[in-house]
């Protein structure tokens, strides 16, 4: 590391089942990054980066490249897209070196360690809601959907299908524990399956016998999520059909075609369609493809030029060992909210994670909108349906619900 640069590291599971958002997240840094030192850095410095691949995201990979990144690299920050597995395990090593990270985690979790040793966790913050807000926010957004009158829906009856990791089954629970708040009726508990090989004729047949209005799967991996919605479509239910994070990744896409119109994916961070979210989308894709997914890379994109502002503002980074320079740096990345690509970045002062808008303020300018979109063609640009003030398509019924009398 040369003594005009600062170092910053990133997790990123590039050889792992989310490979796909770990090139996404890379481009991210890496546009964020030539930004920045186009600018002439960080006070004058330089930022440089350095990657370590996570893998399967299992605490001890997550734990490893933290070490290594700490340890031969002294990184001042971390700054990640996911790592869905770890379990906040990493954090005691960022924590004994006393730097900031930020992640997208999307994990209560986060809330839970943060809020339970706040000077000992000061530098860990989360650059998006935790999942917990997913499944709110769901049941929310259907109830928009039949209160305005774009859907009515045939009956109140509404069944899931969770993964089997914690993120996927806090959502799920987090749907089903609002559904009555909301004159939803579940139609039995979360049905949690380990991966996309599961017998998918055998619990669609299970689920059709509820006969659901609403069918949504917390299944988060985009290549899962394909191969059940082909499934799904072999003989779909008359139902809406909700798909997690996954679907919105150009791969999903890629594999489903043209079967994938109509069905629903929803975001707590992406990328709205407004000036500023069409110029970021129209640079990403020109430097890295027309197939790549601004919306993944926008998240760590976002994050590191929250994290040069707020070091800006305090006026010095820190390496490890320095914890009171990255508490001052810490207390700016709370104390400034960020107008970001991807919405407004303002973190709780206890969770240190970022607040949601519409699921937790009203205010736009206060919190980051939770997106849900509607797949089209695969060449085609998801239709961005809610919330107001950002859509700028309206809901249509999916291709398999033949008629209007049919919700």
């Amino acid at each position: 590391m040369a003594d005009d640069t600062i170092p910053i590291g990133s997790m990123i599971p590039l050889s792992g089942p989310s490979a796909a958002d770990a090139r996404g997240f890379r481009n991210g840094r890496l546009m964020a990054a030539d930004e920045i030192n186009q600018r002439s850095g960080i006070l004058g410095r330089k930022v440089e980066l350095f990657f370590e691949d996570t893998g399967s995201q299992s605490a001890p990979e997550v734990v490893r490249a933290a070490r290594h990144l700490i340890g031969h690299h002294n990184v001042h920050a971390i700054i990640n897209g996911y790592n869905i597995g770890s379990q906040n395990s990493e954090y005691e090593v960022i924590a004994d070196a006393g730097i900031i990270y930020i992640h997208h985690n999307t994990l209560l979790q986060h809330h839970d360690t943060v809020m339970s040793d706040p000077d000992r966790y000061f530098g860990c913050f989360m650059g998006d809601p935790a999942e917990y807000w997913y499944g709110q926010g769901f049941i929310k957004f259907l109830s928009w959907l039949r209160e305005t009158g774009q859907w009515e829906p045939r009956n109140s009856r509404i069944a899931i299908i969770s993964g089997n990791k914690p993120y996927s089954v806090v959502i799920a629970n987090a749907m089903a524990s609002a559904t009555g708040q909301f004159g939803w009726d579940l139609v039995k508990r979360p049905i949690v399956v380990k991966s996309s090989t599961e017998n998918w004729d055998e619990i669609l047949d299970d689920i059709r016998a509820h006969d659901p209005a609403v069918l949504a799967t917390t299944q988060f991996y985009s290549g899962d999520l394909a191969r059940f919605h082909l499934k799904f479509m072999e003989n779909p239910l008359p139902c809406l059909l909700y798909l997690q994070y996954g679907a919105m990744h150009r791969t999903f896409s890629e594999i489903v075609g043209d079967k994938g119109k109509g069905a629903i994916v929803g975001t707590v961070i992406g990328l709205p369609r407004d000036e500023i979210g069409k110029n970021f989308a129209r640079m990403y894709t020109e430097r890295f493809g027309a197939n790549s997914t601004p919306e993944v890379g926008c998240q760590p994109y976002t994050s590191l030029h929250h994290y040069a502002i707020a070091a800006a503002i305090a006026g010095r980074t820190g390496g490890p060992g320095e914890a009171q320079v990255n508490r001052q740096v810490a207390q700016c990345l709370l104390n400034y909210t960020y107008r970001s690509v991807a919405g407004t970045i303002r973190y709780h002062p206890k969770w240190q994670s970022v607040v949601p808008y519409p699921d937790a303020v009203r205010d736009p300018s206060l919190g980051l909108p939770h997106l849900f979109y509607q797949i089209q063609g695969p060449d085609q640009e998801r239709a961005l349906i809610a919330p107001e003030p950002y859509a700028d398509s309206q809901f249509e019924l999916p291709p398999w619900l033949n008629d209007a009398s049919v919700g």
